[in-house]
This record gives C-alpha cells, sequence and structure tokens, in this order.
C-alpha cells in the first residue's frame, strides 16, 4: 500500500504528538565502540598473572600505576563508582586484560550492554569481579564474548554473592556443557535474583537439558528463560517437559531453533497440561509435525495461561492444521498464534479462522500465517470474521488469481484523526482517554482495532486502522501507550 509520506506541517505536528517513545533507555547505555575504546592503552604488565579467584580481588587495593588511561565520568554517584572500580581495574590489571570505558562509567546505573565485546574468559572474569558486591546493575548484557566455561563459572560464583542482578544475556558464549551444568547448579540452589536468563546459541546439547530440567524443577525465580539455538533434540523435549509439569514460576520459555522433533513436542505437551504459569511459548524450528500439532491441541483445550504461542516452520500441514483447530475451538486465554513457514494452504487457513468463529469465547487477536496463499473467498470470510471481531488481525500471504495493479490511494489515517479533533474540538490526549477502558494509558492493541473499527465518525478501514496500529506500536509491545501525551501536557492540534 503506497502512504504519501508528504506531509503538511498540521500533519507533522500530528505525527509527532502520535510517535511513541518505544526506543525508551539512557542513550548513555549503549555501548559504542568508538575510536577511544579502540585504542585504549594495551602496556605489557612486566608482573607474572597470578590465577584469580572472585574473592582474591581486595577493595582496599589502590589503583594508582595501573594500565589505563580511563577515569570515571562521575565518581559521585554511588560508593561503587570506588570499590567497583578499584576491583576491576586491579582485576584487569591481575589477568592481563585491558579494561573497557563503557563499563567503567556505566557501573553506577543499572543497564550495562557488552554484548560483542570480545572480552573473553579472562575479560569476563575481571568484570564478575567487579559485579559481586554491586548494588545498582540490574540488567547485564555479555552475548557473543566468547566467555566459554570459564567465564560462566566465574558468573555464576559472581551471582551468588550479588543480590541485585536481575536480568542476564549470555547467549553465543560457547558455554557448553560444563557452562550449563555451572548456570543450572545456581538455578538449581535458589541462591541469586535472577528472574530473566538468556542462553541462546551455546551448544548445550542433550546432557544440559537434564542439568536445566533438573534446576527449574526447583527453582522459584526464574520467569523467562531462552535455550533456543542449543541442539537439545527428542531426549532434551522429554527433559524439559517433565519439568514444566513441575513448574510454577516460569512464564516465558523460548525454545525455538531446535530439534526437539515429534517425541519432544508431545512430551512438552504432557508437560503444559498441568502447568498453571508459562504464558510464552516458541517452539519455532522444531520439527514438531502433525502429531505435535495434536499434542498442542490437547493442551489448548485444558490450558487458560498460555497467551502466545509460535510454532512457524514446523513441518505442519493442513491436516495438522486440523487438529490444532480442535484445541482452538475450546480456548479461552490464547492470544497470538505464529505458524508462518509451515506448509499449509487456503484449505487449512481457512480452518484456523473458522476455528475462531466457533468459539465465543476465544480470545485471539493475531494469528500469522505471512506464507500462505489465499484466494478471495477467504478474503470475504474474513471481511464477516473482521465485522463480529474487529480485533482480530490475520496476517496471510498473496491473493490468488488477483492482478498486480497499484495500490489503492488510501487517506493518511493520522491526517482522519486530525480532521476529527478539529472538528470537535478536542486535544489528542482527550482522543485516546475516551479509548482507555482501563484509565491507564495504556490500550490494548486489540482494544485500539476494535474501538477504531465501531468509532461511529471516525472513517477507516482495516487497512488504515493497520497502518495506524503500525506507527503507534512501532516495537510490537501489544500496547499503545499514550502516557507521554499526559507528561508533555498536550496542547490542542491548530
Amino acid at each position: 500500500m503506497a502512504v504519501n509520506s508528504s506531509l503538511t506541517g498540521e500533519e507533522k505536528q500530528m505525527e509527532k504528538q502520535m510517535d511513541l517513545p518505544f526506543t525508551s533507555g539512557d542513550t548513555e547505555n549503549e555501548p559504542e565502540k568508538n575510536e577511544a575504546d579502540q585504542n585504549e592503552v594495551t602496556s605489557e604488565i612486566s608482573e607474572s598473572p597470578e590465577s584469580v579467584s572472585l574473592g582474591d580481588a581486595s577493595a582496599e587495593k589502590a589503583t594508582e600505576g595501573s594500565d589505563t588511561d580511563l577515569e570515571v565520568e562521575d565518581p559521585q554517584k554511588a560508593s561503587v563508582g570506588t570499590t567497583g572500580t578499584q576491583l576491576y581495574l586491579e582485576a584487569c590489571k591481575l589477568m592481563e586484560v585491558v579494561p573497557v570505558s563503557y563499563f567503567i562509567q556505566n557501573m553506577a546505573k543499572s543497564y550495562i550492554n557488552l554484548n560483542h565485546y570480545g572480552l573473553g574468559p579472562k575479560g569476563v572474569k575481571a568484570i564478575a569481579i567487579a559485579l559481586m558486591s554491586n548494588k545498582t546493575v540490574t540488567h547485564l548484557e555479555l552475548e557473543d564474548n566468547y566467555m566459554l566455561a570459564e567465564g560462566a563459572i566465574c558468573i555464576a560464583e559472581m551471582l551468588q554473592e550479588n543480590s541485585t542482578l536481575q536480568e542476564l544475556n549470555i547467549s553465543n558464549n560457547h558455554l557448553d556443557t560444563a557452562g550449563a551444568k555451572a548456570i543450572a547448579n545456581l538455578l538449581l540452589d535458589n541462591v541469586s535474583f535472577l528472574h530473566t536468563i538468556l542462553l541462546s546459541g551455546n551448544n548445550f546439547g542433550e546432557e544440559s537439558a537434564l542439568y536445566f530440567s533438573e534446576a527449574l524443577m526447583r527453582n522459584f525465580q526464574v520467569k523467562e528463560l531462552d535455550l533456543s539455538h542449543n541442539e537439545f533434540s527428542e531426549k532434551g523435549g522429554q527433559l524439559l517437559g517433565q519439568m514444566l509439569g513441575s513448574n510454577s514460576k516460569l512464564e516465558i520459555l523460548d525454545l525455538s531453533w531446535n530439534y526437539l522433533g515429534r517425541k519432544g513436542a508431545v512430551a512438552l505437551g504432557k508437560g503444559l497440561r498441568g502447568n498453571d504459569a508459562l504464558k510464552i511459548l516458541n517452539l519455532s524450528w522444531n520439527g514438531i509435525g502433525n502429531e505435535g500439532a495434536k499434542a498442542l491441541a490437547d493442551v489448548l483445550k485444558v490450558n487458560d495461561v498460555l497467551v502466545h504461542l509460535d510454532i512457524s516452520n514446523n513441518q505442519i500441514n493442513n491436516e495438522g492444521a486440523k487438529k490444532l483447530c480442535k484445541g482452538l475451538e475450546a480456548n479461552e486465554k490464547l492470544r497470538i498464534l505464529k505458524m508462518d513457514g509451515n506448509t499449509l494452504t487456503v484449505e487449512g487457513a481457512t480452518a484456523l479462522v473458522l476455528s475462531i468463529k466457533k468459539n465465543s469465547k476465544s480470545m485471539m487477536e493475531e494469528i500469522n500465517i505471512s506464507n500462505v496463499l489465499v484466494n478471495t473467498t477467504f478474503i470475504k470470510l474474513l471481511d464477516l470474521m473482521y465485522q463480529i471481531r474487529p480485533e482480530l488481525n490475520v496476517i496471510y500471504g498473496e491473493v490468488e488469481g488477483c492482478i498486480f495493479t497499484k495500490p489503492e490511494q488510501h487517506p493518511n489515517p493520522m491526517k482522519i484523526i486530525q480532521n476529527y479533533l478539529k472538528e470537535h474540538n478536542l486535544r489528542l490526549w482527550d482522543f485516546f482517554r475516551k479509548i482507555d477502558e482501563e484509565g491507564n494509558m495504556k490500550i490494548p492493541v486489540s482494544a485500539f482495532r476494535r474501538s477504531m473499527m465501531q468509532h461511529p465518525t471516525i472513517p477507516m478501514d482495516r487497512i488504515q486502522i493497520g497502518e495506524l496500529v503500525h506507527k503507534l506500536d512501532r516495537n510490537r509491545t501489544g500496547v499503545v501507550d499514550y502516557s507521554h501525551l499526559k507528561e508533555q501536557n498536550p496542547v490542542e492540534v491548530e
């Protein structure tokens, strides 16, 4: 669909008000490897390096003479500004690694992103030493630093002492089985305060699945876990399925890009039937097939917690889709179903839509079958569905038999709202407040779609509303957040 990008002054003002700050967070926290970082002092340390454990570095040692030209930008921010820096610089000196200026400058902040810094196990060990008693960092990113199992062991040891860190990303670090065991033992002991841990792409394999299964059966802290790209096969799926049957805290689980297969999916389904916590499950790229789809259908018949299910690229055909429909016809909780990349045709796509139509209590908001070639009959069915379920969004592929023509020009939806505000002498804030049933300044996208489709005086079709939703929820959070309008005390659009 072509959109007129040439906006008038009024439209630009309108767009500015409606563009929400989804890229929130401190821009200072972004780890830019600028020229200064790349040219840090790399002088040889004359003394021989000693083996450093996390308890060896003393906060009492001064940093005078250490091979670095880096200083903390604001040493008065917190006590961590002095003690943490001393620990880090001393550890770097003993480990013969160059200190990272970005880390030193941000130790007093809550978020530190050190992804792709090439730290290696020794660089990670120095950071772990500095964070043992840190009281400010709650979110640490260490993806792709080749920390190996040695680095993971240091991180685990640090987390036994640190009571502040809550979110940790150590994906793509070649942790292997030994690293998995260190992290799993940490989770098993419930000594850390982590609620989110991302471990994608670490070559864990089957043996590691046993470690994580045992740990998460007893862990009552972790709410989000990413184990994608880790070479788990059917046995791994069976072990993790047993875990899901016992775990009562995990809310988000990513197992995509493994080799769980049909038997693994069946085992996961068995565990999910008794699970009352998991809300988001990603099983894409696992080859679960029609048998796996049937197992998940059985889950959907009884599960009243799961809201987001991704089974994209899983060798599911029309037969599997129809089996899944049996669960969708009974389910009252699922909101998002991703099935793109499977071998469905319009027959399977039609069955999915009809299953939602049959279920008056369905909460479905999005079905993604973006690779499916549909026909005009399917489009007519969707038009009828949108009248009944205006909040529903079905993402499909091309329409069979349609000759390509120049896309129909639709009026800019922002211009339409601008005219509506002028006509009714309203502010943008007023417009959103009328739609916001809960009054918390965050409107679910499904509720926003429904309100716009049913609005009596704003003439917008489904395509225009989709364009508007894309602009208002650019990061696909599922909500339209207009709280910033109150903070800015918006004025009427002139």
